[in-house]
């Protein structure tokens, strides 16, 4: 277990360092559990160690201290299993036998003392309980009230489920359910397994069916999107911020008459649908880079077609605030800044994709946040700007009608011409 305490603290430096992704350092499953577990606790864990030390210890000492911590506290591992792993931990990544008695004391000490008291602030607590950035925290105070910010805070730390798309071109969800030996498990809209806890998501990559198509990975949410683009037989969509591709190949496999264009400002991201579309069988996907952050004018802010789209899907960049527990990395990135920022390039997208749209065409604008920011502001902006485009009904947030689905904004808007 050592060598997969080695690899954990490796991601975590790294991510600490220049803000690597930890679910592209490829941990076994416990080695993901206990770096996942770590960041998303982060700054519980920081103020755990601050409240056991005269002075703040060394990153990398760090890092094995909150990894201790985690497993002390939050997983099922003995505290004397900890305590020592964490110790030759230290040693083996060569901090020395300094850091390596530091390690065994503060965590010893914390073993006898338990958890620490939290602030008694409201904000300043909920922050550190939970891991999110206090001006965060604040945030969601001032837009959603006290109670569902705590709410909102409490769901970031929470394991998300994981999800099968079946392919229902070439099975149902009953008869792979019982391929996979997973029978029981919640299915949604007839194509959605809930994966059991004890089963991996890297067992499953590894199954037969997996290579002969007959599934992805993708949470139900993305269903609640894609119906609002009310597709019929025969239209052409085009996918505007298409990579990795799971939306595009759902509506692939809803219809194979739709004629769909996948695009993205990345051809080395698009070069990887083209595997998923092989994959899964699916022949009715063009794709083609695309770059919306361009400016209207340029070629390169519009599909090298001439005729228009009937529907248009914009899932745009976003800050992920709808999808922490998925990507926890992302809390710690975000700033009051980034958020407006991001906003303005979601603003440019919606614009510069918003010219392809055919008279009586349905555009869905899509994030996975769901701030006002980058939702119901963006949408007030653009109608305000462009009248010809009106809302259809009210948005989609899927995540609140079920805890078990991703954070997900959804708008869909008609140019009435």
């Amino acid at each position: 277990m050592l060598t997969e305490r080695e690899e954990a603290y490796r991601v975590l430096l790294l991510w600490l360092k220049d803000g690597s992704f930890i679910k592209e350092g490829g941990l076994s499953p416990f080695a993901m559990e206990l770096a996942l577990g770590v960041c998303r606790r982060h700054l519980y864990l920081e103020y755990f160690v601050k409240s056991l030390t005269k002075k703040m210890p060394s990153l990398e000492a760090r890092v094995i201290l909150e990894m201790g911590l985690f497993q002390m506290f939050f997983m099922d591992v003995p505290d004397y299993a900890a305590i020592n792993a964490c110790v030759e931990l230290a040693k083996s990544v060569n901090l020395g036998e300094s850091t390596a008695r530091l390690v065994n004391a503060v965590l010893r000490t914390a073993r006898r003392q338990g958890e620490p008291a939290l602030p008694p602030q409201r904000v300043r607590r909920v922050s550190i309980e939970n891991s999110v950035p206090e001006w965060l925290v604040r945030r969601w105070f001032d837009v959603y009230g006290g109670e569902q910010a705590e709410a909102l805070a409490k769901a970031t730390l929470v394991r998300p489920t994981e999800w099968i798309r079946v392919n229902l071109q070439r099975t149902s969800a009953p008869v792979l359910a019982e391929k996979l030996g997973i029978t029981g498990s919640s299915i949604l809209f007839d194509r959605y397994i809930e994966i059991p806890r004890d089963v991996g998501v890297k067992l499953l990559l590894a199954t037969p069916e997996f290579v002969k198509g007959q599934f992805s990975f993708q949470n139900p949410s993305a269903f609640e999107v894609i119906k609002l683009m009310d597709l019929k037989p025969g239209l052409k969509v085009w996918d505007a911020c298409a990579a990795p591709g799971g939306k595009t190949a759902l509506m692939a496999e809803m219809d194979g008459s739709l004629e769909i264009l996948a695009s993205d400002s990345s051809a080395s991201r698009l070069e990887k649908m083209q595997d998923l579309m092989n994959r899964l069988g699916l022949t009715n996907i063009k794709t083609e880079v695309i770059d919306l952050a361009a400016e209207p004018q340029a070629p390169a802010a519009a599909p090298q077609h001439s005729s228009k789209f009937d529907r248009i899907l914009l899932d745009v960049p976003c800050s992920n605030m709808g999808v922490i527990a998925r990507r926890p990395e992302s809390v710690y990135r975000m700033t009051p800044e980034s958020i407006n920022e991001i906003a303005e390039l979601q603003f440019k997208i919606l614009e510069n994709a918003s010219t392809a749209l055919a008279p009586h065409g349905r555009l869905v604008y899509a994030t996975c946040s769901p701030d006002p920011t980058e939702t119901t502001r963006v949408i007030a902006r653009f109608v305000k700007a462009h009248p010809e485009f009106v809302k259809v009904g009210e948005p989609v947030l899927p995540g609140l009608k079920d805890s078990r689905l991703d954070g997900f904004f959804a708008q869909a808007l008609e140019y009435k011409k």
